[in-house]
């Protein structure tokens, strides 16, 4: 199989690949003492060699974050934030075809996907926080006084300060902007690290966010291995907040070390999100939402709509359907037009995938579609449906984060509740149904922090993002997304 590259940006005149690979400090790009090697999953072979933070470097991107936090960051008004948030997403759109391709390129999803769904969401995060940068407003409180004097109280809401933001490999460009501008929104600086499997996209966002006239030291990108770069990020005592996209296990780790400094942690730590199809629903659109659900980016969502809740009667039905839509998926280059499912994102990721399909077999799950890697280079997994699943495998309560799904029947409304609420996650979950009773009742009973009826991942900038139980604490995006990078103030006069 033969993997394209992206030819030069839109800005370059030769036709070779070009690949952002340091690190941006206080506004100045260096290359870093120690590199790690940047790898195509679709092939496994090198892409590039990217600097790897050290604990040196990171020290550096805090200082400087904290000096334009204290200087020209905080003589900058919201409505000039709002400007320069502005020029990041038209840069954005400008580069959008580009940035599509590092992403195809850097993941191995199909270069489509990033086109339709991550780039634009990304400029329109942008957006829609540059809209909220001088708006952020505090509120006259009355009293009965203070000792028998009148008073005036009022708060303000301030900058947490200097952000440490953990970008995951899956949606790299698009997660750090739900990081990223609504933290400048409400005038913080920031700390960015991105994965090391997956860093190109975020490499050039921060090129765009020099260009679009960010002031030097706002923000701070620093690539490394989580263990060194992101481990002194989360230590560091300067740092006010981290802000972590990622697996349950690393989060509670941060989380126990924030704690030590008493940062404010935001952790979004992933899912096993149910899709509950009732008898009543569109079967054939909800077979086409759910297949969606399983295997858009290679089912490397956290969101992703694993567990495929269906009514008995329809359940024989339903598991044809998605077998045949597991099938009909095309391994393969992530810039063939024909290619629907790319590879996974490294030789851990598909050892793991592929071991818990093995774990399905044994636990006597019924294996109807897929089952291998069905690719002789790369990453690759075959689009996998498992029937005839109790929920209390495996298989249906851990995490797989790759293109697996599990099909379990329901008889009644309360079953399909107690199923889908059953599993340590609730970061979101879709229920498939024509009773508008029916879609309220349900979404009122399910511990998820976002819930879609008749649709799977109706994501936008102004909604907020985040879960309950193991799926993490804290909300990004929308108004969330602001009361969440800001700190609220009291304030008394006394008259």
């Amino acid at each position: 199989m033969t993997i394209e590259t992206p030819t030069a940006t839109p800005h370059d005149s030769t036709n070779e690949p070009v690949f952002t690979t340091g690190m941006l400090i206080g506004g100045t790009w260096r290359p870093g003492s120690e590199t790690f090697t940047d790898l195509n999953p679709a092939t496994g072979q090198p892409l590039a060699e990217i600097a790897s933070g050290t604990g040196a470097d990171i020290d550096d991107a805090v200082k400087a974050a904290r000096a334009a936090l204290n200087g020209v960051w905080k003589k900058t008004p919201g409505v000039q934030r709002g400007k320069l948030l502005n020029k990041i997403a038209d840069l954005i759109e400008r580069d959008g075809e580009y940035l599509a391709r590092l992403e195809a390129l850097d993941i191995g999803k199909p270069v489509a996907q990033p086109g339709m769904l991550d780039i634009p969401n990304a400029a329109a995060t942008f957006r829609h926080f540059a809209g909220w940068a001088d708006k952020i407003q505090g509120q006259t409180i009355p009293t009965a006084g203070a000792m028998g004097q009148p008073t005036l109280s009022y708060t303000v809401r301030e900058p947490i300060g200097v952000i440490g933001a953990i970008v995951p490999w899956n949606t790299p460009l698009m997660i750090a902007a739900w990081k990223i501008a609504p933290a400048l929104a409400a005038g913080n600086t920031l700390v960015v690290k991105p994965a090391e499997d997956a860093p190109l996209s975020i490499l050039h966002l921060a090129t765009l966010i020099t260009e679009a006239g960010v002031p030097d030291g706002v923000v701070n990108v620093v690539p490394g291995l989580g263990a060194t770069a992101g481990q002194a990020l989360v230590e560091h005592p300067d740092v006010d907040k981290i802000s972590f996209t990622g697996s349950p296990e690393v989060g509670r780790r941060i989380g126990a070390t924030a704690a030590q400094t008493f940062k404010r942690v935001v952790l979004e730590l992933g899912g096993k999100s149910p899709q509950i199809i009732f008898a009543d629903a569109n079967v054939e659109a909800a077979i086409g939402g759910s297949a969606m659900g399983l295997f858009f980016n290679q089912g490397e969502v956290c969101a992703a709509g694993t567990r495929i809740l269906v009514h008995r009667s329809i359940y024989d039905r339903v598991v044809e359907g998605l077998a045949g839509a597991a099938s009909a998926q095309v391994l393969g280059d992530p810039f063939d037009p024909a290619t629907s499912i790319g590879s996974l994102i490294n030789k851990k990721q598909q050892d793991s995938v592929l071991g818990y399909i093995e774990e399905g077999k044994a636990e006597g799950a019924r294996l109807v579609a897929g089952g291998d890697s069905g690719q002789s280079e790369g990453f690759f997994v075959r689009p996998t449906i498992f029937a005839g699943v109790d929920n209390s495998m495996k298989i249906a309560q851990e995490e797989i984060f790759g293109p697996v799904g599990v099909v379990i029947p329901f008889d009644t409304e309360a079953e399909a509740i107690e199923i889908a609420n059953a599993t340590p996650y609730g970061l979101a979950a879709s229920i498939w149904t024509s009773n508008v009773s029916t879609a309220h009742r349900v979404a009122g009973e399910i511990r998820a922090g976002a819930v879609w009826v008749n649709g799977w991942a109706a994501i936008d900038p102004a909604l907020p993002w985040g879960g309950m139980k193991t799926s993490g604490v804290g909300r990004e995006l929308g108004y969330a997304g602001i009361l969440a990078n800001t700190e609220e103030k009291v304030i008394t006069i006394v008259l």
